[in-house]
């Protein structure tokens, strides 16, 4: 009964040990850091080719069948989504959450020199590039 009959003869320190009380819980909000979403960005890494002249049908057939072959022997991989249009092969390879998007875009760069001697030689060199949502 210390805390009760400490208030009651002092009201004064009663009120300022509260206000100091607030005043934390203010200033602690104040710098309590929330984020909308957490930040949980899937490891992305995305293969685009260019081949000159070429229909829809031979880009899927010579460059992305291939290369979709040699990339799904990845450790880790979600999903594969490609698109083949009039000279340009877009391969879209998703990642699960765990798996480190610099690895991940080494493994995929070392898979595509692997198919490169398969691909016709009219092809310009893949580009291999990561994907991240903040860019």
């Amino acid at each position: 009964m210390f805390l009760p009959e400490l208030s009651i003869r002092r009201p004064v320190l009663a009120t300022v040990m509260s206000l100091v009380i607030v005043l934390l819980g203010v200033i602690s909000f104040l710098r309590l850091s929330v984020r909308e979403y957490p930040k949980i960005d899937t490891p992305v890494v995305s293969v685009r080719t260019v081949y000159t002249g070429a229909g829809a049908q031979v880009i899927e057939s010579q460059v992305t069948q291939p290369l979709e072959d040699s990339l799904s022997g990845i450790e880790g991989i979600r999903t594969i989504r490609s698109v083949s249009r009039e000279e340009v092969s877009q391969i879209t390879v998703e990642f699960i959450v765990e798996r480190n998007v610099d690895a991940a875009a080494n493994d995929v760069r070392d898979r595509v020199s692997r198919v490169r001697g398969r691909l016709p030689d009219e092809v310009d060199e893949p580009v291999v590039s990561k994907i991240e949502a903040d860019a």
